[in-house]
């Protein structure tokens, strides 16, 4: 248990800690269709699988919802954010990403959804399915190509931004008196975060319950359950991070383009488990580091807490 006082929002006791997160390369694209309905379907195939750069090679998820207003081509859509540890990784993840679940998908189109001096290939790295087919069209602020498929025309944009200045890693760790409970405040927590621009909480519905640490006792395993905070091995690791109140721990993940994007996050998450209070949701927060020793953001949970008394 850590020895410092913990901040008191509503009841809620926030630790004395920072999350602790890393240098990304990140991008964003547009996708759109004729109904948000399939916008919203080609977005969440091609984000699929996309929790955590240990094994997926990519962490992805939707940032917001767009109105036609907002698109390119007038249509209803949708933004999605991707980050990767390379830009050779992320330009592979884009292009498979895309090819398999945009492309794929009825009456879909796909654009840039973010500036940038550095480019990824989009459409450059994808016209050539349409074997020779494929028709370029420039536009005054874009640079597109045509693809005939089943149902009519793939437009996609030939490029998208790339920024170096994304973060990934923010995290905040909820601990609760029962499982109901921490997933009540971590649903309200990535609900507040999903409404900030920038940044997305990459797991299943924003929270991960398998929250890890850096190694493991097994050869080749880079990184294994972080049993400071299983409840179930309290009595069997002196060192437990929880006290004996605590019955279960969920974790949100947090990645942005800028490192205002994940603080803002971090901050609107914070705000939203301590309006839940501890009786339905969280009594304690707090935040997952390595000391300070591997990212160079860090994210200090007394700094972002909401104002206000116990």
């Amino acid at each position: 248990m850590p020895d410092v006082a913990p901040l008191v929002r509503n009841g809620v006791s926030i630790d004395d800690t920072f999350a602790e997160a890393f240098d990304m390369r990140g991008t964003a694209l547009i996708i759109t269709a004729p109904t948000l309905r399939w916008a919203r379907i080609a977005a969440v195939s091609m984000t699929g699988f996309a929790t955590s750069i240990i094994a997926c090679g990519v962490e992805a998820g939707i940032d917001t919802e767009l109105g036609p207003e907002d698109t390119p081509d007038g249509r209803p859509g949708v933004r999605v954010l991707l980050f990767a540890g390379s830009t050779e990784e992320l330009q592979k993840q884009v292009v498979t990403r895309v090819g398999q679940c945009v492309l794929t998908s009825p009456g879909s189109a796909c654009y840039a959804g973010i500036a940038g001096t550095e480019r990824l290939k989009l459409g450059d790295g994808l016209r050539y399915f349409a074997d020779g087919w494929q028709i370029s069209k420039r536009l005054p602020d874009r640079h597109i190509w045509r693809m005939p498929v089943m149902d009519g025309e793939f437009v996609i944009e030939g490029t998208t931004g790339l920024t170096k200045d994304a973060v990934g890693g923010g995290n905040l760790i909820l601990m609760a008196r029962s499982s109901e409970s921490a997933l009540f405040a971590a649903e309200a927590a990535a609900e507040a975060i999903a409404a900030v621009p920038d940044a997305i909480a990459p797991f299943p519905g924003g929270i991960v319950r398998s929250g890890s640490k850096v190694g493991s006792k097994y050869k080749g395993m880079f990184a294994s359950s972080n049993h400071l905070y299983c409840p179930t091995l309290r009595g069997a690791v002196p060192e437990s991070l929880l006290g004996p109140d605590i019955a279960a721990v969920l974790e949100l993940v947090i990645d942005g383009l800028t490192s205002d994007a994940v603080a803002d996050a971090m901050r609107a998450g914070l705000e939203a488990i301590a309006a839940v209070g501890p009786e339905r949701g969280a009594c304690r927060v707090g935040a997952g580091n390595y000391g300070g020793k591997l990212g160079r953001h860090h994210y200090h949970l007394h700094a972002l807490a909401p104002e206000g008394g116990p």
